[in-house]
């Protein structure tokens, strides 16, 4: 299933660079193994403030290879799953050839789904997905849109902070290789203030607002409450 033509809110160039290392996103030890150590919390995280996923809709919103989809699918979770590159959903679906994991895979953005499916969905997950696109203001209220009244939406990014760009542009990209380099552009970082604020606008209450920090050494995530490079939020959809 596609939602057709992909519409204007994707950067070309953005979509290129994944495409590029598309086969990679599910070897635990190449240039995207970060997600892989990042899921297990981000998946925490999320189960949490859901209250678990088990029997309830999800649309994980830019899912590149399928990670995290199959992650709260496994966790009982009835999973749609889109991406604007084409490439990384092609490994996401031989992926779950291999794997069995049931996930709805849609060559699609946020926007495109709302037409399909407006108001269908307990959960989004819209992580790592806003500092890649042109208008995140747009995936923001497509995000609530999908959202049942009373569901949850969860977005993780990096916030526009000096210490975001030495830990994570100079430090993983440059000096660690812990991502590809060129995978951020630090001026398309946003702060926590600008992405309240646009959830205001959209009938999205936050919950909370928690950072998450990376081991370089033991290559393990956590939750905390320094929020000044990577950090998790979680909303509420509101009565409209």
């Amino acid at each position: 299933m596609t939602s057709g033509t992909v519409p204007e809110n994707t950067d070309p160039y953005e979509i290129s660079k994944f495409d590029t290392v598309a086969t990679g996103w599910w070897d635990p030890e190449g240039e995207l193994k970060t997600l892989h150590h990042i899921n297990p919390i981000r998946l925490q995280y999320i189960e949490k403030h859901a209250g678990g996923l088990e029997n309830k809709t999800v649309a994980d919103i830019g899912c590149g290879g399928g990670i995290l989809s199959e992650s709260m699918a496994q966790s009982g979770a009835n999973v749609t799953a889109i991406d604007a590159s084409e490439k990384a959903l092609q490994i996401a679906r031989l992926h779950q050839k291999k794997s069995g994991i049931t996930v709805e895979y849609i060559h699609s953005t946020a926007e495109a789904l709302v037409t399909e499916r407006a108001g269908q969905f307990d959960v989004v997950t819209c992580m790592e997905l806003l500092e890649h696109v042109p208008e995140p203001s747009s995936i923001i209220t497509a995000c609530s849109a999908l959202t049942k009244p009373g569901g949850l939406v969860f977005f993780s990014t990096l916030n526009r902070t000096l210490k975001a760009y030495t830990l994570a542009v100079l430090g993983a990209e440059y000096m660690l290789g812990l991502l590809p380099k060129g995978t951020h552009q630090y001026a398309k970082f946003l702060r926590p203030s600008e992405l309240a604020y646009w959830m205001r606008t959209t009938c999205l209450e936050l919950q909370d607002l928690s950072g998450m920090a990376y081991n370089p050494v033991t290559h393990e995530a956590f939750l905390t409450s320094d929020i000044k490079v990577n950090y998790l939020i979680c909303a509420q959809k509101l009565d409209d």
